[in-house]
């Protein structure tokens, strides 16, 4: 795989030894150089090419003619809605001072984040026309005349189920010998599904028709011929459902109910939020579409109905992306091996459900629109072991599906997995204790680290001086192999320090069994992460890999040394992916943070880690690191995003290199990783009735195997206003505007952010006022389907990312990463926490899981009104939960939960449940495990009363309650209809 730019320089620093360690590794100053002339780097730079935006008003307004492009801050956008203070500060200023949009128009890898003035460090790449604007976003009331739907048009397989369990496809058999095709099964037998077989293959479900041969496939499939049962139907529903327009409701075979369009006047109604967790809206597409539609889990938009045209979209003022998360942990994969996988020859978009077989013979591609031949081994279907049924492979009933790839989509062969460490070993580090951690967790974590028998594994250590390890096997003791000309950093035994894991497994342990107390009396304060990425970066360039590092102090010395605020010096390579965990230190200053955004990492952040004084903090390393060593991993990746013809890809938003307009080139990639898109309309969508998109990610996973796993999600097109704010996700939509608010706050400043969240919120409302409302009515109306956007933008203002007052910069910083790499289900948990009443918890309407009862209490709105001092809720903030207990508290939940005689006898510093045998408190804990077995990363419990210091974070996420910087939910809501009734 090609590689993204890693560009680098000497930077300034004096050289210095190690004085003697007490440690049982033998050490070996390096004074002779074994070093290639280096390689001068370079920078992928992003083609200009891709329309403007299209959605709200967080980057366009109504009231201007030519908006700026994202990334750009344009004042002139809020002029039609004034921020004017209501009781509060943060609404009173909103200077009108354009931005030069030239700047960035070619979009140069440059650093444009500042902080303080001094230091700036680079932002996510970002993808927009070179040169343009977006085009004017107007309010109108006149609403586009729906067109007549050819439903015969619809462009799908026939309806069959998805194969659930995962299986692996072998090479098809042979074709039959060249004669006269066979004649069609006797009718009582046609719709008889084959026997099951154990070879390997999926065995035909019930009620799948056998198809005859070839020469009896009928021009269209079976479910699109019976033209005038269908608008039969649809007349039905038009009639039933007159709030939806008739180009909806003509797709809508399974429709939505109205109750998506049915009127909300938010001032008057507090009781908005479901009883469990919100639903995503379910595209209207005939039913048999709807079986095979890829999982909102995996891949969903911000729109489940595409509108017809731009100028359609810049009415509704709503964001239209997409939200991923492609390599998702998954129970059910199908999997299928073939020498030939079936593409598109015009735009390779690969087969999927949502194509249309004209013949057996021959496909039309739903991107393209193309015709394409159908390979003679795809005519045989490993399902049904029959011939002649191409519609019934797997590929054609399964939108999530991974290919074994064969060698043409290889550059040169698997590479082994490989594991590189970068560990701080200065007196600070040392203080904290992560080593004793780091260490340990390794240990127990050798065996389950994703791999084969080549996986290798590295260590690097550093101070002032970058320490190698020599493990090769034979050694009787690891080698320590000291560097200290930071300056221009070799590599002392190229050969020898990324080893075998599984031949040099003694060494391995013996190293982590001994580096605690190597560096136990260092005195050494400096640290030289500059030379130790550097020569990580040396190390890993051959083959690839993941380096973790972790660091607990500035870089001092030698490249990328920081003062405060100083630019970085360099940048990732596709090559490398880059994790980081920092532990105590500034996390809004290093570079680090952008290599690993560009190299496809992650970043922790442990604020104030001590392992003595924060046990919270150990407990949440453990379990993060534990996860982060043993989950899936995928090397050398590259994902491309097709779309159909008339859309088109805007922006990313994530951690990745931009390779060219729909490429992204990730190091790495992980099942934790979740990604953003924004789409626009560059031509109408006028011919059409659906439109899919397609993510395609090819990696090389830990067993050394080329693969590649396909995504696809297929949406009607409508053609009025109604329709499309039917469709609308309100959380895929608070995820995109989260994501285009970080970029804003990079590009702009941070009060330009909440107030262009605050204009999309007020958009879209006028929109839907102006624009779909037929009957005036007073208050502040929305859609049913549309009534939790206003709180979870006030959420969004509130959350550690965005507010004003309070908090530190690096925690700041460090909730825009989370905002920029969680996947959708784990950002809202993060935004918008849980609150639940559990000093009564039942088995009523309780999940059973593994024969384990897990309670199901109703969520709770986020308001001080809800809480009881005679009970207890538990608040889940995704990575912290608290149980707040009541000062009157029933003595019975005390005692059988909590183990406390009495109120006071609670601790403050409880972190932990204690195992009692009483049902309360088996419900307790079986309801907070569920709820940890979620997500991917661990949340700290914390139980907290009234006299806790941590009382004052709990009482902070009570969103709809005013706070010092915030208005409370009744005042946002006031204040965004007097800005809608200007």
């Amino acid at each position: 795989m090609s590689s993204g730019g890693f560009a680098s320089q000497n930077g300034a620093g004096g050289s210095h030894a190690n004085g003697p360690l007490q440690n049982p590794v033998g050490v070996f100053p390096c004074n002779q150089r074994f070093m290639a002339p280096p390689q001068p780097g370079f920078i992928n730079t992003l083609p200009s090419k891709g329309p403007p935006p299209a959605g709200p008003s967080l980057y366009s307004s109504s009231s201007r003619p030519q908006p700026s492009p994202v990334g750009t801050l344009n004042h002139s956008s809020y002029s039609q809605h004034p921020q004017q203070p209501i009781n509060h500060s943060s609404y009173s200023q909103h200077p009108q001072q354009p931005i030069n949009h030239s700047s960035y128009s070619q979009h140069p890898q440059q650093p444009v984040w500042s902080h303080a003035g001094s230091h700036v460090s680079p932002v996510p790449p970002v993808m927009h026309r070179s040169g343009t604007s977006a085009p004017p976003v107007l309010l109108n009331t006149v609403q586009p005349r729906a067109p007549s739907v050819n439903t015969a048009a619809l462009t799908a397989p026939p309806a069959l189920n998805v194969m659930a369990p995962p299986q692996t496809f072998g090479p098809p058999l042979p074709p039959p010998a060249v004669g006269p095709p066979l004649p069609p099964p006797p009718a009582a037998v046609r719709g008889t599904p084959p026997p099951a077989h154990s070879d390997g293959v999926f065995p035909a479900l019930p009620g799948q028709m056998q198809r005859p041969l070839a020469s009896s496939y009928p021009s269209l499939q079976p479910v699109y011929q019976n033209v005038s049962g269908m608008q039969t139907q649809m007349q039905m529903q038009t009639q039933l459902y007159p709030q939806l327009s008739p180009s909806l409701a003509s797709l809508s075979l399974q429709s939505q109910p109205p109750e998506a369009l049915r009127v909300i006047n938010l001032l008057q109604e507090r009781s908005l939020l479901p009883a469990g967790s919100v639903p995503p809206p379910v595209p209207c597409l005939p039913q048999d579409l709807q079986k095979l539609s890829c999982s909102p889990e995996v891949f969903r938009c911000t729109l489940t109905s595409i509108p017809q045209t731009q100028s359609l979209l810049n009415k509704a003022k709503l964001p239209l992306g997409l939200l991923l998360h492609p390599f998702k942990d998954l129970s059910q994969l199908p999997v299928v091996t073939s020498s030939n996988i079936v593409r598109c020859r015009s735009c390779r978009t690969y087969i999927n459900p949502f194509v249309t077989f004209l013949d057996a013979r021959r496909w039309k591609c739903n991107l393209c629109h193309r015709v394409n031949d159908v390979p003679e081994e795809f005519m045989y279907n490993p399902v049904s072991r029959l011939y002649g049924a191409p519609h019934k492979r797997p590929e054609v009933q399964n939108a999530t599906i991974e290919f074994i790839a064969p060698s043409e989509y290889m550059l040169r062969p698997p590479q082994p997995a490989v594991y590189l460490f970068i560990l701080d070993v200065s007196h600070n580090a040392v203080e904290t204790g992560y080593l004793d951690v780091f260490c340990q967790t390794l240990l127990e974590s050798l065996d389950s680290l994703p791999g084969d028998t080549r996986t290798k594994i590295g260590f690097i250590t550093f101070d002032s001086t970058i320490h190698f390890y020599n493990l090769q096997e034979g050694l009787s003791q690891p080698q320590m192999l000291i560097v200290s000309d930071i300056d221009d950093v070799f590599l002392p035994t190229p050969d020898s320090l990324l080893v075998n894991l599984s031949e040099s497994k003694e060494l391995v342990q013996d190293l982590l069994a001994s580096l605690p107390q190597m560096f136990g009396q260092t005195m050494e304060t400096q640290s030289a992460l500059g030379p130790a990425l550097q020569a990580a970066f040396k190390l890993l360039s051959p083959t690839g890999g993941r380096m973790s590092v972790f660091q607990t102090q500035l870089p001092t010395i030698g490249i990328g040394a920081l003062k405060p605020r100083e630019e970085p010096s360099h940048r990732a390579n596709a090559k490398c992916g880059l994790c980081l965990w920092k532990l105590t230190i500034d996390l809004s200053s290093p570079p680090e943070g952008c290599i690993s955004r560009y190299s496809a990492g992650s970043v922790y952040f442990y604020p104030s880690y001590h392992k003595q004084h924060s046990p919270p903090q150990t407990e949440r390393l453990q379990k993060d690191l534990k996860r982060y060593l043993t989950r899936k991993i995928g090397f050398e990746a590259v994902m491309r995003i097709r779309c159909t013809k008339g859309l088109s890809i805007h922006t990313f938003h994530g951690n990745f290199f931009v390779r060219s307009t729909d490429l992204l080139s990730l190091a790495n990639v992980n099942p934790d990783a979740g990604f953003a898109v924004q789409m626009s309309i560059e031509e109408n969508l006028l011919d059409l009735q659906t439109v899919s998109f397609q993510a395609a990610l090819l990696y090389t996973s830990s067993k050394g195997e080329r693969r590649i796993r396909v995504h696809t999600l297929c949406l009607p097109v409508v053609t009025s206003l109604s329709d499309i704010f039917a469709g609308a996700d309100v959380q895929a939509i608070t995820a995109l505007l989260a994501s285009m608010a970080v970029d804003r706050c990079v590009t702009a400043s941070l009060s330009d952010a909440r107030d262009s969240l605050i204009n999309a919120a007020i958009d879209t409302l006028a929109s839907y006022r102006s624009s779909v409302l037929t009957v005036p009515q007073p208050g502040l109306l929305t859609p049913a389907c549309l009534r939790l956007l206003p709180l979870y933008i006030l959420a969004l203002l509130k959350h550690k990312a965005f507010r004003t007052s309070g908090g530190r910069l690096d925690e700041r910083v460090f909730a825009m990463f989370q905002l920029k790499q969680q996947p959708l289900a784990f950002l809202l948990m993060m935004v918008h926490p849980g609150l639940y009443r559990v000093d009564q918890l039942t088995d009523e309407g309780a999940l059973n899981i593994n024969d384990r009862m897990i309670p199901q209490p109703r969520a709770l709105q986020l308001s001080v009104e809800k809480l009881s001092r005679d009970a207890a809720f538990l608040m889940d903030c995704g990575t912290v939960m608290y149980l707040w207990v009541g000062r009157n508290c029933s003595p019975v939940f005390l005692t059988q939960v909590l183990g406390a005689d009495s109120y006071a006898d609670v601790p403050l510093n409880m972190i932990q449940l204690p195992e009692l045998d009483t049902a309360q408190s088996s419900r307790l804990r079986a309801f907070v495990d569920w709820l940890r077995e979620r997500r991917p990363f661990h949340a700290v419990l914390h139980v907290i009363r009234d006299e806790s210091p941590l009382k004052t974070e709990f009482m902070q996420n009570m969103i709809e309650d005013l706070s010092e910087s915030a208005l409370s939910y009744y005042e946002f809501l006031l204040h965004l209809q007097q800005q809608i009734s200007k």
